[in-house]
């Protein structure tokens, strides 16, 4: 019962995800070596350009816009603290009247 299900499945991905075909054999070592050297100046012109990016093209916040960010995070994060504290203790005391020990 089962082995025409898998049989017909199997045939079914062989058919979507066919294998390459492969002609020769693996490029000779010195092919191999150039690729692994453009691999190699591909990251390191990666990392050049991430350099410049961030040392000359990103506008970083002053001092003052910082610190005016920070006391905004922290002030919304207390209220959303204490409105979830407030709403834990209303839960708390409705559970506790419907549940009474």
């Amino acid at each position: 019962m089962g082995g025409g299900l898998l049989t017909g499945i199997a045939q079914l991905v062989e058919h979507r995800s066919p294998k390459p075909r492969v002609v020769g054999s693996s490029p000779p070592s010195r092919a191999r070596k150039e690729d692994s050297m453009n691999i190699f100046k591909t990251f390191i012109n990666y990392c050049k350009a991430c350099y410049e990016e961030l040392a000359h093209k990103t506008t970083w916040p002053t001092y003052k816009e910082l610190t005016q960010s920070a006391v905004v995070v922290l002030s919304a994060s207390l209220i959303i603290a204490v409105v979830v504290w407030l709403m834990d203790v209303a839960f708390k005391a409705v559970m506790s009247s419907v549940y009474p020990n």
